[in-house]
């Protein structure tokens, strides 16, 4: 509850932003179009509520109604409010130098800034009244008192004189919601073109000092953070699996994050997995999404046993190849302590032969720390997306070690525990990727420090 509520509030925070910004620094009062956009921004804040709940409450053929335009928004949102942001000191730039222009103007009349509030008073005085509010600004003035030439209104009859100047605090916020719009609107139609392609494959070679050398070159593909869902067809899976299947891979693995829902909403597109194809077998682990649910897991692990995909459940496996021993073992997400069904590291780990190398599966990179203290040599991980839409990825090591790629941790009494993290194959709530995208890897492992 308190996270929703966090969110909501964020959510409001943006859109009052927007609007001042975009809105109402670029509109006058009154007009056709400020009510125009105010109430379109009301709209687009209501749905991406309506988005966002329905997720939780309402079956996957409800939310997909208003998903595509709901998230859409989200990122369009997001990119709207960034870009608004950098914007902020060139406008800030632009009005300084237009207020100390006027200060040091000399013999000029109040104008631009000044006439333009008065414009905004006489129409609003008006609009109470209940007079027409169609025109303009205030009356011209007589030939008596003439305004300056340097941006107010022309002192004579001619054409023109009754046509106010566009003010140059209206000229420079249009100028600059419109790159904002440009910019967001570009980028959001970028990361949907990133986000809805081919994931990019990353050959990674990982040397593991333990590693028999007879074991040299086995290849391990991982997936993670597909997130079948509202967002999702049938053609996401078989594209995944296809790219899986033309990489050859001795394992695979699928680090977490498959669904978004429940078998009955989600079941037929889960189903292209039993054609992956692997020497030594495929399997999953947990994510946080799989535990949304109010199903929970269970029925997704069962799903996958039948689909050929065996679930890794704190415990392992040995991979035997050429004549070798490596063991494979995974650990249920974080997030299914809070029902009783979280990590256990000792069970995953325990009892097994110290100078035999082990491969671990954990959803979230943050589990690497227990990974290193149970001598691990390797940690396959998702969950971070590689931040998604940037620029969230300077803020994902608030919560994890590494939010993309290889790195390593110390190991007490010497050696390193490596950690590859995967960007995902999928992507959750906008169907964007800014500056991170979709990844299938293919770790293979080398002998020798």
């Amino acid at each position: 509850m308190g996270f929703l509520v966090m969110i909501l509030t964020a959510v409001a925070v943006v859109h009052v932003y927007l609007w001042r910004r975009l809105v109402r620094a670029s509109t006058t009062p009154g007009s056709r179009l400020r009510r125009v956009l105010t109430w379109a921004l009301g709209v687009l804040a209501a749905l991406m509520v309506v988005t966002m709940a329905g997720s939780r409450l309402s079956g996957v053929e409800v939310v997909r109604v208003v998903a595509w335009p709901g998230y859409l928004w989200l990122a369009l949102m997001f990119y709207l409010f960034v870009f608004g942001l950098v914007a902020e000191v060139p406008r800030a730039i632009a009005a300084f130098a237009l207020a100390r222009g006027r200060r040091t103007a000399p013999g000029t009349a109040p104008v631009d800034g000044a006439v333009d509030d008065a414009e905004d008073a006489s129409v609003l005085a008006r609009t109470a009244a209940g007079e027409s509010s169609a025109v303009a600004g205030p009356a011209a003035p007589d030939s008596a008192t003439p305004v300056a030439a340097s941006g107010g209104r022309p002192a004579g009859g001619g054409p023109g004189a009754d046509a106010p100047a566009i003010d140059r605090r209206l000229f420079i916020s249009r100028t600059a919601s419109a790159v904002v719009a440009a910019g967001a609107l570009a980028t959001v139609g970028y990361g949907v073109t990133r986000a809805l392609g081919d994931p990019v494959i990353e050959r990674v070679p990982v040397r593991l000092p333990r590693l028999d050398p007879r074991m040299s070159g086995l290849r391990i593909a991982a997936v993670s953070d597909i997130h079948l869902g509202p967002l999702t067809g049938r053609g996401h899976t078989e594209r995944i699996v296809r790219m899986i299947n033309g990489l050859e891979a001795d394992v695979v693995t699928i680090v977490g994050d498959l669904v978004d829902g429940t078998v009955a909403e989600l079941g037929r597109l889960a189903t292209p997995l039993k054609s992956l194809e692997s020497r030594y077998g495929a399997y999953f682990v947990t994510g946080n999404h799989e535990y949304y649910t109010a199903e929970g897991p269970q029925e997704w692990i069962e799903e996958l046993r039948s689909l050929g995909v065996r679930p890794l459940r704190n415990e392992r496996v040995e991979i035997t190849h050429g004549g070798a021993v490596l063991d494979l073992a995974g650990v249920n997400d974080l997030n299914g302590a809070l029902s009783g069904d979280g990590p256990d590291m000792g069970r995953a780990l325990g009892g097994r032969d110290a100078d035999r190398p082990v491969v671990l599966l954990a959803h979230q990179p943050v589990q690497v720390a227990q990974a290193a203290a149970h001598g691990v040599d390797l940690q396959l991980s998702g969950h971070t997306h590689g931040g998604q839409m940037a620029p969230f990825n300077l803020l994902v090591p608030l919560q994890q070690p590494v939010v993309a790629g290889l790195a390593s941790v110390p190991r007490q009494g010497g050696g390193d525990t490596q950690i590859y993290v995967t960007r995902g194959a999928g992507f959750w709530g906008p169907p964007v990727r800014v500056g991170a995208p979709p990844e299938i890897t293919l770790i293979e492992l080398r002998a020798g420090g």
